[in-house]
């Protein structure tokens, strides 16, 4: 892949960048269209920036009440569980009131059904996303946050699940053999309608993946297919995960 990334000299800093980026995209998409999209993602460095845009001073002026929030996947759990992907963000950023209820678009992943979960999703999605909000019929987010496993995978994406080869459907359920669980998971044509990507992505153990899948034109991982048709993708690295790409600096 042919990416310059954004290196940072840890994850504190990385999330601190984060939450300007958002500030910014936020501040032009209001400014245009009057409403901020957002898909969240889990994960150690989504959790400061919540915490980050919940309480530091420097992001008090944060348009919450024109923010609309979904998530870009989310474990077969309820959402009290230790595992939940809203559960981390209602603790970090929605537990202060800051984002309206009616904003936040949480998926019902305390279902039984997987799929069906999944399917729901898709159709709140749906519903909240029309005319201009869409590209070639897709919703379009004003940005969507990822992550990368040490496996390559991100969201609920995983090398070798069924969900890779998803050409129509916005949202599915994702088996996941390693953790023998279904996951709900956006799929790429989602991802790749998003006018920003951000791809935040800390720790020692990411760096030997990186080394291959910035260095990889093969299109071998799933987040290498992160490549949005009419947007941008930003990857952002503290030096940790950078460390075995050939221009790492801080």
């Amino acid at each position: 892949m042919s990416v310059d990334p954004l290196i940072f000299p840890d994850s504190d800093a990385l999330a601190r960048a984060a939450a300007v980026q958002l500030m910014e995209l936020s501040a032009a998409a209001i400014a245009e269209r009057g409403v901020f999209t957002l898909a969240l993602s889990g994960g150690s460095t989504p959790k400061k920036l919540y915490t980050l845009l919940a309480h530091d001073p420097a992001f008090a002026t944060f348009q919450w009440a024109k923010t609309q929030l979904f998530f870009g996947d989310e474990r077969h759990v309820p959402p009290d569980h230790a595992e939940s992907n809203y559960r981390m963000t209602k603790e970090t950023l929605l537990s202060t009131g800051l984002v309206p209820d009616a904003s936040v678009h949480r998926v019902f992943a305390e279902l039984g059904d997987a799929a069906q979960a999944a399917a729901e999703y898709e159709a709140e999605i749906r519903r909240h996303f029309v005319g201009d909000a869409r590209l070639d019929g897709v919703p379009r987010f004003d940005a969507i946050l990822l992550g990368m496993g040490p496996d390559g995978h991100t969201a609920s994406l995983f090398p070798g699940s069924a969900a890779l080869q998803e050409e129509t459907k916005w949202v599915v359920s994702n088996w996941v053999e390693k953790f023998k669980t279904d996951r709900i998971t956006f799929t790429f044509p989602l991802l790749n309608a998003a006018r920003t990507v951000l791809l935040l992505i800390a720790g020692a153990d990411k760096a030997p993946m990186l080394k291959q899948v910035l260095g990889d034109t093969r299109g071998t991982y799933p987040v290498e297919r992160v490549q949005p048709r009419d947007g941008v993708a930003v990857w952002m690295l503290d030096q940790a995960a950078a460390a075995e790409l050939p221009s790492a600096s801080a």
